[in-house]
């Protein structure tokens, strides 16, 4: 069985400004520590810093890529999320990298960070994106 940890490092507010930021070096030490098969990180925003910082110490692990915010109603594009894989892809073989939206569309059980159709569509989004990539590699 496969273990794994998701940082989600704010999704309580569509306000980014009030959630935490900072890329993942300092997180570093504890994270190498750990002996888990797969990390899922935050990358949709600039909040979360460069994928090199991760990617250089990681690489060995799976990576469960943030490609979609879900505290907004614009709906990433395919070019937006195929890139953020690429460069994730310098680091990491395609069986170690999953597309994952950062956190999740809902932080409470009666308040959803986002309306049900913003989080469709940017599932499909993150769906698409993946078939363009494994079409790719296949």
């Amino acid at each position: 069985m496969k273990t794994g940890v998701h940082i989600c490092r704010g999704n309580w507010s569509k306000q980014e400004d009030v959630l935490l930021s900072g890329d993942y070096a300092k997180l570093l030490p504890a994270l190498e520590r750990m002996k888990i098969d797969q990390f899922v990180l935050e990358y949709a925003t600039p909040r979360a810093g460069d994928i090199d910082i991760v990617g250089r110490a990681l690489h060995d692990r799976e990576l469960g890529l943030g490609v979609v915010n879900p505290r907004t109603d614009l709906v990433e594009s395919l070019d937006f999320i195929v890139g953020k894989a690429e460069k994730a892809l310098e680091y990491y073989r395609p069986d170690q990298l999953y597309l994952n939206t950062d956190c999740g569309f809902g932080c409470f059980a009666s308040r959803s960070v986002n309306i049900e159709d913003v989080a469709y569509k940017k599932l499909c989004a993150i769906v698409e994106s993946a078939n363009q990539l494994r079409s790719r590699f296949s």
